[in-house]
């Protein structure tokens, strides 16, 4: 059993939170249950990840650290009914596979890592995994289908500078990036996707309020160094706030139009004036 001893205030805590299970000084884990809790491992538990109970860990910076588990109202906008929609056709798709197909995934997604921790562990995802993620990615699209069984790609290193952003008809935001995936052959063949959230400015990120926004096609000219496009449509209300200033905060992926595969993102925060 895992015992973690916590620290709140200098003392200890009588349940361990994420156990159930009454703490042992000395023993696992040890919280420091300030603003940021940070977890520090011994030789017993190199990492910790995911939520159980009321805990949830998680990683920023290369450290480990705890805060108390969200717990939200699904509110079931349309947006949000559509994605989950989209999500159970995604694993209805995969029930409906042949065995033997099935297996092909399995076998490709041998030679996936995993996106999340923990990272550094021979570890790679399931069959299913891959093709949830293949159906999505062509469901972003705009080209829904079922995915043919094809190896993970490895993806060209790429990198985004923030431009500049304006306001257009005082009702869409423009978003204006540098792109370079640094002498990529085949450049075309690479949507950019960035997961966005509009924040007032000064504020923080949520991964809970980022919304799909993908590079606009209109601008697309199909070269390794490029200006990436992005527009928001009605900005104020994608953001639920009203003002000259935000600040940005976005996870920005490369998509494989070929397989629907997306990479690692990269973090792009950035205050902007309009």
């Amino acid at each position: 059993m895992c015992y973690i001893p916590a620290t709140a205030l200098g003392k200890i805590c009588k349940i361990c939170p994420l156990v159930g299970a009454a703490c042992q000084p000395g023993m696992g884990f040890r919280l420091n249950f300030l603003p940021m809790a940070a977890v520090y491992q011994n030789t017993c538990f190199s990492d910790c990840w995911g939520s159980v109970g009321d805990v949830t860990c998680y990683h920023r910076n290369g450290r480990c650290y705890v805060r108390r588990r969200s717990s939200l109202v699904f509110p079931g906008t349309d947006a949000q009914l559509a994605s989950l929609a989209a999500h159970r056709r995604a694993l209805a798709a995969w029930r409906q596979l042949a065995q033997g197909v099935q297996e092909v995934w399995n076998s490709l997604a041998r030679e996936v890592s995993p996106h999340r921790p923990p990272f550094g562990t021979g570890a790679h995802i399931s069959g299913q995994n891959l093709f949830v993620s293949a159906y999505h990615g062509f469901i972003t699209l705009g080209n829904e289908h079922v995915p043919e069984p094809v190896p993970f790609r490895s993806f060209p290193p790429f990198g985004l500078e923030f431009l500049e952003a304006e306001a257009v008809d005082d009702k869409d935001l423009v978003l204006y990036f540098n792109l370079n995936m640094f002498r990529e052959r085949h450049p075309e063949r690479y949507a950019v996707l960035a997961k966005v959230q509009l924040a007032k400015s000064g504020g923080g990120s949520n991964p809970g309020l980022m919304r799909n926004v993908l590079e606009d096609p209109d601008f697309l000219d199909g070269e390794a160094e490029r200006t990436a496009v992005f527009r928001i449509l009605d900005y104020r209300k994608f953001s639920g706030i009203d003002a000259q200033e935000y600040t940005l905060h976005a996870r920005v992926f490369l998509l494989d139009r070929e397989r629907g595969y997306r990479n690692v993102p990269i973090r792009i925060d950035q205050d902007i004036s309009l």
